[in-house]
């Protein structure tokens, strides 16, 4: 089952300062913030000590909507003008790989469906309509 959407706002090295200026101007409560720093190492792609604290993953409240903000990958391009995204999220790895294989059809895969620290089931894809996903299951304990 799809559990939602949402907007996901894409910085290049200053994510932190979004968080904070989009706590202060949309009278958001942060929920989570996760840095690159708290990563599981991998020496393929070693960070730089200033890049450690460049924002994975950042979860803000506004009203009943939820914002994520990330920064992008140290390296990686970023084109100012295509920075936001949106998130889409299952409760279900098959619905994740559903959802995914139809986004695909005709766009253009980033990063392919796999299993993340966060997430048994995260990918990210352009569609064939220009849309960038960020496909991810959240399984709940019951």
């Amino acid at each position: 089952m799809i559990l939602g959407i949402n907007p996901y706002l894409i910085f290049d090295g200053n994510g932190q300062d979004a968080v904070k200026f989009y706590e202060d101007v949309l009278d958001a409560k942060i929920l989570g913030i996760q840095t690159f720093g708290e990563m599981p190492e991998n020496p393929a792609f070693a960070l730089a000590e200033e890049e450690k604290n460049r924002v994975l993953h950042a979860h803000l409240k506004i009203a009943e909507t939820d914002l994520m903000i990330s920064d992008t990958f140290p390296g990686q391009p970023f084109q100012l003008g295509s920075n936001v995204t949106v998130s889409i999220t299952t409760n279900d790895v098959d619905k994740t790989k559903q959802v995914f294989s139809k986004l695909e059809q005709g766009g253009h895969v980033a990063m392919p469906l796999q299993e993340t620290f966060w997430s048994p089931a995260y990918g990210t894809v352009t569609d064939k309509f220009g849309v960038t996903w960020h496909v991810s299951t959240h399984l709940t304990d019951n």
